[in-house]
């Protein structure tokens, strides 16, 4: 199937402006709604978000009035779109409930834009982040047992298994091995250049949940568990965002930025289950058209670039589908010992004793590691259970993990 946003006609910008009654959706039901459309739901949020806060940052870097007003109604209709995907969530969708939603599209997007990456080198930065955000979910889904007696299993639909991953305590590493090399965008793939963008939008979209949802948790456990986790979502964006090809115009990447939302949007509604949530696809798809176009309009017109040169040819690759990665993820669970060792990995162990990770380590964690939210709950949930809560089908594949009894907090983090 040939899909081109570049040859599908497209409308006015200024038309995809609703009334305000039409702003708000009718809600999912949580109990019954496909927890893929929740993904989705989410995924398309933080998509929106990007797309918004980039062209504040293009429009904050340019004295050209007549291009900040085509930014300004660009801006206008993206931000009413993710009021719009906003509104999906119902009323009595708890933070925590949310929150095992967002490490959904942590894992299993995550595993399934690694499945496909062709390049090694970021293929192996989404499996590195993978195995934190695969941990995340166990840590939430933990605490939502303890504190709230509900099984993250259900939420997730047995899709997605829950068990430790890199331990969150191991996670905690210096600003320094954040960065990585940047992709050349003149080169690379098609899908390296339509994952990168899309993981660092949804990992900047649940870094900005964490930080704002954090201290309205109900528990002083919860809040810092949010806090703490808030840390390495930011790691994990500076992680992602690196990869971003720094050499890339504002105009080239305002192209890039419409045509991912074109994708996703035309990758959601193919892949969507819930006839009303896919009509908001397909409404949402064809107002990202006429950005796309837009976009293209204006590269031509400040850059004197067409767009083919930014993105050849146009057509999409294949679409992004959501499926279970359970057995993806357990061949990838695999390397947790990895360390991250400035713009590249290595076994924990193989670690200068002076390496800024311990160094890092000592100085947030020092020999405190009952003080580490992450560790302490599962801690307790063992106390009060005799074991934690997972939702696994097989045993551990990291026989220093499969131990219910007790929180591995040496594990990827000491030599």
């Amino acid at each position: 199937m040939r899909i081109n946003p570049f040859d599908q006609k497209s409308g006015r910008i200024d038309a995809a402006v609703p009334a305000l009654p039409e702003l708000y959706a009718k809600p999912y039901d949580k109990n019954t709604v496909d927890p893929y459309t929740k993904v989705r739901i989410i995924l398309m949020n933080g998509t929106e978000f990007e797309a918004n806060w980039f062209s504040h940052q293009l429009h904050r870097h340019t004295v050209d009035n007549n291009l900040r007003r085509e930014l300004a109604l660009m801006r206008r209709v993206e931000q009413l779109q993710q009021k719009h995907l906003a509104s999906l969530k119902p009323i009595d969708e708890t933070l925590l409930e949310t929150t095992i939603g967002y490490e959904q599209v942590a894992v299993d997007l995550t595993a399934a834009l690694a499945a496909r990456e062709p390049d090694k080198y970021v293929k192996q930065a989404f499996d590195f982040a993978l195995l934190e955000d695969f941990d995340h979910l166990y840590r939430y889904a933990d605490l939502l047992e303890m504190e709230h007696g509900i099984s993250a299993e259900r939420l997730v639909g047995g899709y997605t298994e829950i068990m430790p991953g890199r331990p969150t305590i191991a996670e905690h590493r210096h600003p320094f091995d954040d960065v990585r090399r940047s992709i050349d965008s003149k080169t690379a793939h098609p899908l390296t250049k339509l994952g990168v963008g899309i993981i660092t939008a949804a990992e900047q979209q649940t870094m900005n949940y964490y930080m704002n949802v954090g201290s309205f948790y109900t528990s002083d456990l919860g809040r810092k568990l949010y806090a703490e986790i808030a840390m390495i979502e930011e790691q994990h964006v500076s992680h992602y965002g690196s990869l971003m090809d720094a050499k890339a115009t504002w105009l080239e990447n305002l192209l890039m930025h419409e045509y991912t939302e074109c994708y996703l949007y035309c990758s959601c509604y193919h892949d969507e289950t819930d006839e009303y949530v896919k009509s908001i696809w397909e409404q949402h798809y064809m107002q990202e058209t006429a950005h796309l176009h837009k976009a293209a309009e204006l590269l031509g017109k400040y850059e004197g670039k067409d767009w083919s040169q930014v993105i050849p040819g146009g057509d999409f690759p294949e679409l992004l589908r959501l499926h279970s990665n359970k057995e993806y993820v357990r061949n990838v669970l695999k390397t947790v010992k990895l360390a991250s060792n400035r713009e590249d990995y290595t076994d924990i162990s193989k670690l200068p004793d002076n390496h800024d990770f311990f160094t890092y380590q000592d100085k947030l964690i020092g020999g405190s590691v009952q003080n580490v939210a992450s560790h302490t709950v599962i801690d307790e949930y063992i106390g009060d259970n005799g074991k934690d809560y997972r939702f696994e089908e097989a045993r551990h594949p990291m026989p220093e993990l499969a131990d219910r009894r007790k929180d591995n907090t040496q594990i990827a983090r000491t030599r």
